[in-house]
């Protein structure tokens, strides 16, 4: 029977403690005792000289309860270690759901119900007069708090279930004869069923494949990396941890699998990659040998089978490929990965490919998840990893490259031809594979389309962790991170490069302009709009050639010194994608309406009027605003890459941004409340709501662009934008007066205007360029 949320909220977890001490006493007192035979009674007999039955019978008989006093020690440490581990838990997890209970879920307003089966749902209850009406941020927390309480309950019923396993296991259900299995810890016991699942492969039933995926997932990200640890020793080396994964993802992903298996080996897919991902973390006390990480690139290049007689084996890398999608990993270990495979493909790209089965329709193979291709290239695969490894991807991106061999061995004094994997990848030449194994797929031109984006996607999901410090997939509210040298230097580099060579980026769905082939990356530009969010400090600086020191425009640590030129053109380029369209406009937003605010009501010993100063903090947000305006333009009417309504469907998705770059603070304004009831992020919902009047407004119909006006709506967007952060500010300004804030107003107007149309008028120039 399912642990009920009951259950874990109102057990009185003081038995189970008194339980463990009443325990602890039992092992010490028979730690003494065992103690005591063995050097008493049993050495004793072991030294008498005993003659005729006394020199078997009794001899024996001391033996034998000298060994049985020490397994009930043995067995007695197991129960108390088992039971001591196992109140621990439980005693962290009662504290997380009563304060999600009691906590958040009444600051929320929300109700808790239990639903059975071990889960609960979260409602929001009618209040009488109230229009039940939410808003789509505390939806989105509710659905957060119910996962949550879930998730804390699937963890306490995994916990029950080990302990209740382990116990048994301890006892052995024989009352005459005590020291069956030996744990040190809950931990062991954990790993010994997993492992006991694990070794049935594919003859797992669903409902044990459900365990084991249990067992990973709650176990696989301990700090000190015990279980993840010990899990993969226990598979029995490299090897056989890959001929385990690639057995039970083609059994998941055949085509007679039923849905509920893919299901779950995608989840298998997941957590072995979170608990590979710990036990190769040198910084973990727990870890595996360095020897792993060599034989992994020796098994990478060569073939893994599982069956006797198996014909059509896999390569090493293709496996790996699909476990690294999953978990953040230490640089030691993945940047080598990821060079070796990045070399082998540039040296034979097809190198994967011979091998991968064909069907119709399409099987997912190594990559269950299905995301980003089969699974066949694990260049995609190995791009995807360094996405969730920002360390790795930094160091991949930003360090010399080290050659190696064909046996993945460091290459002494070997030369590659290359400085960078960016110049590698950037190439107008590097060749992208089709990562499908649908026969179909070359007949079908919108899939071969889809299936060249997968690894140019990966890619730029590497290249966004390698620039924010984060996963690019990680919490939309997770705060950013200060920019390194090595990152802002790596945005400076991405900038120019895309900026000298905006066709590597352009998206042409056989629009108007037939002449201009659609580029081999334009699949990126997704996560180029987020690096851009990101580093808009440094974008704005970059407008109107603003000086290193600038206190208006200040960057989120080191400087990325972007070339204005380059920058213009690389905005104009990523801008035509919807979702980088919106990352962009979003944090541009906020940015200004910070900059305003900082002008307004910062501290300042200038001498310029205070309209010359607002004029000057909204202009380079503006100039973006025009460049993403004639972007948008170009996308829908030129190129036929997006619609209107995609445009306006994306920037849902992107109002993190409006937290993130409040967060990053231009000053420190947790300790005033601009406006009522809004304490750190202020204005936060009116900058929101701003941010989608324009993006909605910034649009133009046939007849408008017939009638030359293509950015019309999308200038009296950027003047109505810099003047609401006009407004925001001001309401924490109540000394300035009504004319003055007229003043302020119009100046902000006139100054958006001004550089909307210049920037529009940047993109058109870079177009043409």
């Amino acid at each position: 029977m399912a642990l009920k949320f009951t259950d874990l909220v109102d057990v009185d977890l003081g038995k189970l403690a008194s339980a463990v001490s009443d325990w602890k006493k039992t092992v010490d007192s028979l730690k003494t005792l065992a103690e005591g035979a063995r050097t008493g009674m049993q050495a004793t007999s072991d030294k008498a000289r005993w003659a005729g039955v006394n020199a078997t019978v009794t001899r024996e008989f001391i033996n034998k309860t000298a060994k049985e006093i020490s397994d009930l020690h043995t067995e007695a440490n197991s129960i108390y270690q088992v039971l001591d581990d196992g109140h621990t838990e439980l005693a962290s997890l009662q504290k997380q759901i009563k304060q999600a209970v009691e906590v958040d879920a009444s600051h929320l307003g929300v109700r808790v119900e239990d639903i059975g089966d071990g889960k609960v749902r979260c409602f929001f209850p009618h209040i009488r007069g109230d229009s039940d009406e939410r808003t789509q941020e505390q939806l989105d927390s509710k659905q957060e708090l119910e996962s949550r309480i879930n998730g804390i309950l699937a963890h306490a019923a995994e916990i029950d279930d080990s302990v209740a396993r382990a116990l048994a296991k301890s006892h052995g259900n024989d009352p005459y004869n005590a020291g069956h299995s030996k744990y040190e810890s809950l931990n062991d016991a954990e790993v010994e069923r997993a492992l006991e699942l694990a070794r049935k492969g594919d003859k797992m039933s669903d409902a044990e494949l459900t365990e084991l995926n249990r067992l990973l997932r709650f176990n696989s990200r301990e700090k000190d990396g015990e279980f993840a640890t010990e899990f993969y020793q226990g598979l029995g080396g490299p090897e056989k941890a890959l001929q385990f994964y690639a057995e039970m993802s083609i059994d998941g992903t055949d085509a007679d699998a039923t849905k509920t298996r893919l299901n779950e080996v995608r989840d298998l897919q997941k957590v072995m990659g979170y608990t590979l991902a710990n036990a190769t973390d040198p910084d973990h006390k727990h870890h595996l040998p360095g020897w792993w990480n060599t034989e992994f690139r020796r098994l990478g290049t060569q073939q893994i089978g599982w069956e006797r007689g198996q014909m059509n084996k896999p390569y090493g890398y293709q496996v790996l490929g699909g476990l690294l999608r999953y978990g953040n990993y230490d640089a030691r270990f993945l940047t080598p990965i990821a060079e070796h495979i990045t070399q082998l493909h540039k040296e034979d790209p097809y190198r994967f490919l011979m091998n991968k089965p064909a069907g119709s329709p399409d099987i997912y193979g190594f990559n269950p998840s299905g995301q980003l291709g089969t699974g066949n290239d694990p260049l995609n695969s190995v791009l995807e990893a360094l996405g969730h490894s920002p360390e790795a991807a930094e160091k991949f991106f930003t360090q010399p490259p080290t050659a190696y061999n064909e046996d993945g061995t460091v290459k002494k004094d070997g030369h590659l031809g290359f400085d960078s994997y960016l110049d590698v990848f950037t190439d107008k030449d590097f060749e992208w594979t089709i990562d499908t194994n649908d026969t179909n797929v070359l007949a079908d031109e919108d899939k071969t389309k889809r299936a060249l984006g997968f690894g140019p996607e990966a890619l730029g999901h590497a290249l966004e962790a390698a620039t924010t410090g984060r996963p690019y997939d990680s919490d939309a509210a997770a705060d950013a991170i200060k920019h390194t040298e090595a990152r802002a230097h790596l945005v400076s580099q991405i900038v120019d490069k895309f900026g000298e060579h905006p066709e590597l980026l352009r998206h042409n769905e056989n629009g108007d302009l037939e002449s201009e082939e659609t580029g081999p990356l334009y699949a990126l530009r997704g996560s180029l709009g987020d690096m851009t969010a990101e580093y808009m400090g440094d974008f704005q600086r970059a407008m109107y050639r603003e000086g290193p020191s600038s206190d208006l425009f200040p960057t989120f640590g080191e400087a990325a010194n972007l070339d204005s030129d380059h920058a213009a053109r690389f905005l104009g380029a990523v801008g035509q994608d919807p979702h980088a369209y919106a990352a962009i406009t979003s944090a541009q937003q906020a940015y200004t309406s910070e900059a305003v605010d900082h002008v307004i009501n910062g501290d300042s010993h200038s001498t310029a009027s205070l309209d010359g100063r607002v004029s000057a903090a909204v202009a380079p947000g503006s100039a973006i605003a025009g460049v993403m305006s004639d972007a948008r333009a170009h996308a829908i009417y030129e190129y036929h890459a997006a619609s209107d309504k995609e445009f306006n469907e994306a920037a849902a998705d992107k109002q993190k941004w409006v937290n993130r770059i409040l967060g990053m603070g231009i000053e420190k304004v947790g300790e005033r409340v601009p406006i009522a009831g809004a304490p750190l992020e202020w204005a936060s919902e009116d900058i929101q709501e701003s941010i989608m009047k324009s993006i909605e407004k910034d649009s133009a119909t046939d007849a408008e662009r017939e009638a030359g006006a293509d950015y019309t709506q999308g200038r009296n967007a950027a003047i109505d934008s810099a003047s609401d952060a006009v407004d925001r500010a001001l309401i924490s300004n109540q000394q300035i007066n009504p004319d003055t804030a007229d003043d302020l107003r119009r100046a902000a107007r006139t100054s958006a205007g001004q550089s909307h149309s210049d920037g529009a008028q940047w993109k058109s120039e870079s177009s043409a360029h």
